[in-house]
């Protein structure tokens, strides 16, 4: 917590590299989420209430409860360590705080509705649509500001970083 907190972490090649690395995996879950979207919806809420809801024009059947269930788990829990991985860390980006808690909360927000908008178009009305690909949108959109934001920390270290890290001295 220390090394983040004061910047030295820029001086601890070890450490650099870790969330180097962990941004590398971040980015590849990024471009993936897109690909996943995309692979079965486009950015039309027509698509995602033929993804959900099925289609008899496409002999598309519509998401089972069972299997909606399913991958509702296994989403709430990757997505809470994700971002509460990826939004610990922007604590310490030098951004004012008004901006800093937007962005957490705009990212914990759209990853929630995201989830909750699937069950929506399915069982409560389709005009939930919209509301999925706002929130798909709008967490690509965080996420990437956050990796490309925890990238450029990790950049070379400035005269105002060895400031910040030396206690302001």
């Amino acid at each position: 917590m220390k090394y983040m907190m004061l910047g030295t972490y820029r001086a601890h090649p070890l450490t650099r590299l870790t969330l180097l690395c962990t941004l590398v995996f971040l980015s590849g879950l990024w471009l993936t989420n897109g690909l996943l979207y995309f692979r079965h919806m486009d950015l039309r809420p027509q698509s995602v209430v033929t993804y959900y809801r099925g289609s008899e024009a496409e002999f598309a059947m519509p998401r089972t409860y069972g299997s909606m269930l399913e991958l509702t788990h296994m989403h709430l829990a990757s997505m809470a360590l994700v971002l509460l991985l990826l939004t610990h860390l922007s604590i310490f980006l030098p951004w004012s705080m008004r901006r800093r808690i937007v962005l957490v909360l705009v990212t914990f927000a759209s990853a929630l509705l995201g989830e909750a908008a699937s069950w929506l178009v399915r069982f409560v009305h389709p005009a939930f649509a919209w509301l999925k690909v706002a929130a798909f949108l709008s967490l690509e959109t965080s996420l990437a500001i956050l990796i490309v934001a925890l990238a450029w920390q990790l950049g070379p270290r400035t005269d105002r970083d060895a400031t910040a890290a030396n206690g302001g001295r």
